[in-house]
Protein backbone atom coordinates (compact mmCIF):
# COMPACT_ATOMS: atom_id res chain seq x y z
CA UNK A 1 0.00 0.00 0.00
CA UNK A 2 2.84 2.34 0.66
CA UNK A 3 4.45 4.23 3.47
CA UNK A 4 3.98 7.90 4.28
CA UNK A 5 6.78 9.63 6.21
CA UNK A 6 5.82 12.78 8.12
CA UNK A 7 8.77 14.93 9.15
CA UNK A 8 8.84 18.24 10.98
CA UNK A 9 9.87 20.15 14.03
CA UNK A 10 8.50 19.67 17.52
CA UNK A 11 4.76 20.35 17.78
CA UNK A 12 4.48 20.93 14.03
CA UNK A 13 1.39 18.72 13.62
CA UNK A 14 3.03 15.42 12.66
CA UNK A 15 1.19 13.20 15.15
CA UNK A 16 -2.09 15.04 14.67
CA UNK A 17 -1.83 14.59 10.91
CA UNK A 18 -0.90 10.91 11.25
CA UNK A 19 -3.93 10.42 13.48
CA UNK A 20 -6.23 12.15 11.00
CA UNK A 21 -4.87 10.19 8.03
CA UNK A 22 -5.31 6.87 9.81
CA UNK A 23 -8.77 7.71 11.15
CA UNK A 24 -9.81 8.84 7.66
CA UNK A 25 -9.37 5.33 6.29
CA UNK A 26 -12.25 4.06 8.45
CA UNK A 27 -10.35 0.84 9.10
CA UNK A 28 -8.66 -0.63 12.14
CA UNK A 29 -5.54 1.18 13.33
CA UNK A 30 -2.50 0.05 15.27
CA UNK A 31 -0.10 2.60 16.69
CA UNK A 32 3.44 1.67 17.69
CA UNK A 33 4.59 4.16 20.33
CA UNK A 34 8.33 4.39 20.91
CA UNK A 35 8.17 6.86 23.82
CA UNK A 36 8.94 5.88 27.37
CA UNK A 37 7.47 7.80 30.33
CA UNK A 38 10.79 8.40 32.05
CA UNK A 39 9.92 11.80 33.56
CA UNK A 40 6.87 13.94 34.32
CA UNK A 41 7.13 15.93 31.09
CA UNK A 42 7.02 12.72 29.03
CA UNK A 43 4.12 11.42 31.12
CA UNK A 44 2.17 14.59 30.21
CA UNK A 45 3.22 14.42 26.53
CA UNK A 46 2.11 10.78 26.27
CA UNK A 47 -1.22 11.65 27.92
CA UNK A 48 -1.81 14.42 25.34
CA UNK A 49 -1.11 12.01 22.49
CA UNK A 50 -3.46 9.39 23.99
CA UNK A 51 -6.24 11.99 24.25
CA UNK A 52 -5.88 12.78 20.53
CA UNK A 53 -6.55 9.25 19.29
CA UNK A 54 -9.61 7.00 19.40
CA UNK A 55 -9.89 4.48 22.24
CA UNK A 56 -10.63 1.74 19.70
CA UNK A 57 -7.09 1.78 18.32
CA UNK A 58 -4.59 -0.89 19.27
CA UNK A 59 -1.45 0.54 20.84
CA UNK A 60 1.85 -1.32 21.10
CA UNK A 61 4.53 0.34 23.20
CA UNK A 62 7.91 -0.64 21.79
CA UNK A 63 10.94 1.57 22.48
CA UNK A 64 13.56 -0.68 20.84
CA UNK A 65 12.44 -3.71 18.77
CA UNK A 66 10.65 -1.71 16.09
CA UNK A 67 10.89 -4.18 13.19
CA UNK A 68 9.49 -6.99 15.33
CA UNK A 69 6.60 -4.75 16.40
CA UNK A 70 5.90 -3.74 12.78
CA UNK A 71 5.85 -7.35 11.63
CA UNK A 72 3.32 -8.25 14.35
CA UNK A 73 0.70 -5.76 13.12
CA UNK A 74 -2.27 -7.40 11.38
CA UNK A 75 -2.41 -6.88 7.62
CA UNK A 76 -5.68 -4.94 7.42
CA UNK A 77 -4.63 -2.45 10.11
CA UNK A 78 -3.37 0.98 9.20
CA UNK A 79 -0.07 1.34 11.05
CA UNK A 80 1.29 4.48 12.69
CA UNK A 81 4.87 4.49 13.99
CA UNK A 82 5.28 7.44 16.35
CA UNK A 83 8.13 8.22 16.41
CA UNK A 84 11.57 7.53 14.96
CA UNK A 85 12.99 10.46 16.93
CA UNK A 86 12.56 8.73 20.27
CA UNK A 87 13.37 5.32 18.84
CA UNK A 88 16.83 6.49 17.72
CA UNK A 89 17.35 8.16 21.09
CA UNK A 90 16.38 4.93 22.84
CA UNK A 91 18.79 2.91 20.70
CA UNK A 92 21.61 5.34 21.47
CA UNK A 93 20.67 5.36 25.17
CA UNK A 94 23.10 2.84 26.58
CA UNK A 95 25.94 3.79 24.26
CA UNK A 96 26.57 0.20 23.17
CA UNK A 97 25.06 0.53 19.69
CA UNK A 98 27.14 1.92 16.83
CA UNK A 99 25.72 4.22 14.18
CA UNK A 100 26.03 1.39 11.65
CA UNK A 101 23.99 -0.87 13.97
CA UNK A 102 21.25 1.78 14.25
CA UNK A 103 21.23 2.31 10.47
CA UNK A 104 20.93 -1.44 9.86
CA UNK A 105 17.94 -1.59 12.23
CA UNK A 106 16.45 1.45 10.48
CA UNK A 107 16.85 -0.15 7.06
CA UNK A 108 15.08 -3.30 8.24
CA UNK A 109 12.25 -1.32 9.87
CA UNK A 110 11.82 0.91 6.80
CA UNK A 111 11.60 -2.13 4.52
CA UNK A 112 9.08 -3.75 6.88
CA UNK A 113 6.94 -0.60 6.76
CA UNK A 114 7.16 -0.26 2.98
CA UNK A 115 6.31 -3.90 2.32
CA UNK A 116 3.06 -3.91 4.29
CA UNK A 117 -0.21 -4.51 2.42
CA UNK A 118 -1.93 -1.74 4.38
CA UNK A 119 -1.13 1.96 4.76
CA UNK A 120 1.75 2.85 7.08
CA UNK A 121 2.41 6.31 8.48
CA UNK A 122 5.76 7.03 10.12
CA UNK A 123 6.47 10.13 12.21
CA UNK A 124 9.88 11.67 12.87
CA UNK A 125 11.37 15.00 13.80
CA UNK A 126 13.61 16.94 11.47
CA UNK A 127 16.30 18.10 13.88
CA UNK A 128 19.06 19.08 11.47
CA UNK A 129 17.74 22.49 10.44
CA UNK A 130 19.00 24.40 13.48
CA UNK A 131 22.38 25.40 14.79
CA UNK A 132 25.25 22.96 15.10
CA UNK A 133 24.99 21.49 18.60
CA UNK A 134 27.80 22.25 21.02
CA UNK A 135 28.25 18.69 22.30
CA UNK A 136 29.52 15.67 20.36
CA UNK A 137 26.65 13.42 21.48
CA UNK A 138 24.05 15.95 20.29
CA UNK A 139 25.84 16.26 16.92
CA UNK A 140 25.97 12.48 16.61
CA UNK A 141 22.24 12.24 17.38
CA UNK A 142 21.35 14.98 14.88
CA UNK A 143 23.39 13.36 12.12
CA UNK A 144 22.23 9.82 12.87
CA UNK A 145 18.55 10.79 12.98
CA UNK A 146 18.99 12.59 9.66
CA UNK A 147 20.41 9.42 8.15
CA UNK A 148 17.60 7.31 9.65
CA UNK A 149 15.02 9.74 8.24
CA UNK A 150 16.67 9.51 4.81
CA UNK A 151 16.61 5.70 5.05
CA UNK A 152 12.86 5.79 5.67
CA UNK A 153 12.43 8.46 2.99
CA UNK A 154 14.11 6.18 0.45
CA UNK A 155 11.46 3.52 1.14
CA UNK A 156 8.46 5.86 1.46
CA UNK A 157 5.88 6.41 -1.24
CA UNK A 158 5.11 9.87 0.16
CA UNK A 159 7.28 12.17 2.28
CA UNK A 160 5.87 15.39 3.73
CA UNK A 161 7.36 18.13 5.85
CA UNK A 162 5.00 19.45 8.50
CA UNK A 163 5.21 23.19 9.21
CA UNK A 164 2.63 24.99 11.39
CA UNK A 165 0.20 22.11 11.01
CA UNK A 166 0.45 22.13 7.22
CA UNK A 167 2.04 19.47 5.03
CA UNK A 168 4.49 20.30 2.27
CA UNK A 169 4.92 17.27 0.02
CA UNK A 170 8.57 16.56 -0.76
CA UNK A 171 9.70 15.18 -4.09
CA UNK A 172 12.57 12.88 -4.96
CA UNK A 173 15.46 15.23 -5.76
CA UNK A 174 16.90 12.99 -8.48
CA UNK A 175 13.55 12.71 -10.26
CA UNK A 176 12.94 16.44 -9.86
CA UNK A 177 16.33 17.34 -11.33
CA UNK A 178 15.96 14.85 -14.19
CA UNK A 179 12.63 16.45 -15.17
CA UNK A 180 14.29 19.79 -15.89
Amino acid sequence: MGMTLLLGGAASGKSRTATALAAGTGGPVTLIATAEALDEEMVARIARHRAQRPDTWTVAEEPLALTVAIERVATPDVLIVDCLTLWVSNLMGDGAMSDDDVLALAAAAAKACASRDAPTIVVSNEVGAGIVPMHALARRYRDLLGRVNATFGDEAETVALMVAGRAVRLSDPVTTLEDR
